[in-house]
């Protein structure tokens, strides 16, 4: 089969289709349900989605919750600093792998405090993919995390506007899953496919005999790369540390009573890692890093159905959308850019506070 284009997976989004907010109420956004059997489509409401879950069930869910990694800071000098956090590489003394920015004029051994003094940091090294290198203090000793948990922003995607402080208590609550751990914030993007959960919604579904397995996904801002390459092979994949409990590794095995559903393309990375890696259960979590690429015309090991919100263009997340609507054929690349163009056509809301969609 020869390379598969970039340009298949690119389309026309229209900037008024990109949610800036989240809708009032989780699960009131709206539910586009693709049969890939009958290969119809249904346009229903989030809060529907039991009717499509049977007993038996399982719901797999990245349960990953997000750290407030936009950190402000000053240099010595009075100039601004604005670091964000994208991967703690050491313990103690912590060193975290940044985005800064003004990044070209901290060189090596540049420092930066943060307000109060509450940390301070030191450029160690500088990547050539425009990442740096820092090695932090903390004004009471605490870790990095618990600073950022009462100074940092909610790290947005690039596509929501705020000005600098907007909507912040909005944002904290609502770009967060109601079941996140929030003890222990790891990913600096959210696994969007999950904000549409609510605690009664969970309670239904529950209610139907459907059983739910967490796993995590250290999301990075990778999941919102374009890709720039001129075919879909030469993308270089980003990587991501994930951790599955025991519990949920046996969920994936035989013998199980129902489908495997995952919550957003995160839960299916992390699961298709997994079980690539993986014949059978371990009694132990395990931890790894993803490094899966899925796109046309991969299969799928571990995912029956999936929720899913609307994703950017040129995104890997659209190409393992395409792929699962036709597993082991190239025909989702057409059949995505017809449902996608339904949805423009319908004003669904696209991307991380957007709808969804339930592929079954």
């Amino acid at each position: 089969m020869p390379p598969l284009s970039a340009d298949d997976f690119d389309y026309a989004l229209p900037s008024e289709r990109i949610a800036q907010h989240p809708s009032d109420k989780r699960d009131a956004s709206r539910l586009l349900v693709v049969d890939r059997q009958s290969r119809t489509l249904q346009h229903r409401t989030f809060s529907d989605l039991p009717d499509f879950l049977n007993t038996g069930d399982t719901l797999f869910r990245n349960n990953a919750a997000v750290l407030p990694a936009r950190l402000s800071a000053r240099r010595p000098t009075g100039g601004r600093v604005e670091c964000f956090l994208l991967r703690r590489v050491g313990e103690r003394p912590e060193v975290w792998d940044c985005l800064l920015k003004p990044g070209r004029r901290l060189g090596l051994g540049a420092i930066f405090h943060g307000p109060g003094e509450a940390f301070v940091g030191e450029v160690v090294a500088k990547h050539e993919n425009g990442e740096v290198r820092v090695r932090f203090t903390t004004r009471e000793g605490e870790d990095l995390a618990s600073v950022a948990q009462l100074l940092g922003e909610v790290p947005l995607p690039p596509y929501i506007a705020r000005a600098p402080g907007a909507f912040r208590a909005e944002d904290r609550e609502r770009y967060q899953t109601v079941y996140a751990d929030r003890g222990r914030p790891v990913a600096v993007a959210a696994p969007t496919a999950g904000l549409h959960f609510t605690p009664e919604l969970l309670a239904r579904i529950s209610e139907r005999g459907v059983t739910t397995a967490d796993l995590i996904l250290h999301v990075g801002l990778g999941t919102f790369r374009p890709m720039a390459t001129a075919t879909v092979e030469a993308h270089p994949i980003h990587r991501e540390p994930y951790e599955i409990p025991a519990a949920t590794q046996a969920a994936l095995f035989p013998p199980r009573n129902g489908r495997r559903v995952a919550v957003g393309t995160t839960s299916v990375r992390t699961i298709e890692d997994f079980l690539s890696k993986h014949p059978s259960a371990s009694a132990t979590s395990v931890g790894d890093e993803a490094a899966v690429f899925l796109y046309p015309p991969c299969t799928f090991r571990g995912v029956d159905a999936l929720v899913t919100n609307f994703h950017q263009p040129r995104s890997t997340l659209l190409c393992l959308v395409a792929a699962f609507l036709t597993p082991g054929s190239i025909d989702g690349i057409e059949w995505i850019r017809v449902i996608y163009n339904e949805a423009i056509r319908r004003e669904y809301r696209f991307l991380s506070y957007g709808d969804a969609m339930l592929i079954l």
